[in-house]
């Protein structure tokens, strides 16, 4: 039997190498970045019983690729993480366009950054916004910093 601790459901959803059903989080700082794309990453309204859980993410994928969209977005993820995850400090959240990073849109690989999510790829550069939210995590004892990048 596994006497490792673990802290809840790791991101991305994979199997686990361990006897575990699914893959699980084995640090605090890596449970709370599990727990922010989660959140990011689920549309509002479809979890049981917390309709207001997650973000209209996926709303802004057909908008214009704009100021007022980057600012609606940035608005989004600020008002849902403040309801869920409230011991986690915002410090920026920068949304721009996929063509001014033109380096941060490459194909995924086995060994990259796991703070990286990308859904899309380089033919659709002009369509894509960058969004990257620089966070730090105040457990009373403790801080850590983290980021992640997420393209829609």
């Amino acid at each position: 039997m596994n006497m490792a601790v673990t802290y809840g459901i790791d991101f991305p959803f994979s199997d686990s190498l361990k006897g575990q059903f699914v893959q699980m989080t084995e640090s605090p700082e890596r449970e709370v970045r599990a727990d922010l794309i989660h959140l990011i990453l689920t549309r509002k309204g479809t979890r049981y019983f917390l309709p207001d859980f997650g973000t209209r993410l996926y709303e802004f994928i057909f908008e214009p690729n704009d100021q007022t969209t980057w600012d609606l977005i940035e608005t989004e993820i600020r008002d849902s993480i403040k309801k869920y995850i409230p011991n986690l400090d915002i410090n920026s959240i920068t949304v721009k366009s996929a063509e001014d990073s033109p380096d941060t849109i490459i194909t995924p690989n086995v060994t990259e950054d796991q703070r990286l999510f990308r859904v899309s790829d380089a033919s659709t550069q002009p369509y894509t916004a960058i969004v990257k939210i620089d966070y730090t995590v105040n457990n009373g004892a403790f801080s850590s910093s983290d980021f992640i990048i997420i393209n829609i």
